[in-house]
């Protein structure tokens, strides 16, 4: 998945909007306000930051070992930092930035996801 790619995916998301709080070159996606996948696009190798179930973050440590590790910079139980540089299939990288929307989704006051549900 080149940068590109991983950009357009992430803000095709539903409310999504990219940010840059921490320097400009540190892009933040997130939806309500809420962080779901953070990365610096112009690095190399490109590594994304995506928000994880704790047992699911631990297989795939141990699944993809070097390439899905503990998240840097973040709570290590939640977050992973995933090496987008092509070793992992792009359909494995959409479904870890897809989990991660849906579990901020869920962490999401009520009336907040129900706007996200309409149309």
């Amino acid at each position: 998945m080149t940068p590109k790619e991983l950009r357009a995916f992430c803000l095709s998301f539903n409310a999504t909007v990219e940010d840059f709080p921490f320097n400009p070159d540190t892009s933040v996606f997130k939806v309500c306000g809420k962080l779901f996948a953070l990365t610096d696009l112009g690095a190399s190798p490109l590594t994304v930051n995506l928000k994880c179930d704790p047992e699911d973050a631990i297989r795939l440590r141990a699944e993809h070992e070097g390439l899905i590790v503990p998240g840097y910079h973040m709570n290590k139980r939640h977050w992973n930092t995933v090496t987008a540089d092509g070793t992992l299939p792009d359909r494995l990288l959409r479904e870890l930035i897809e989990d991660s929307y849906d579990l901020v989704v869920a962490g999401l006051p009520r009336a907040d996801r129900l706007r996200l549900d309409r149309p």
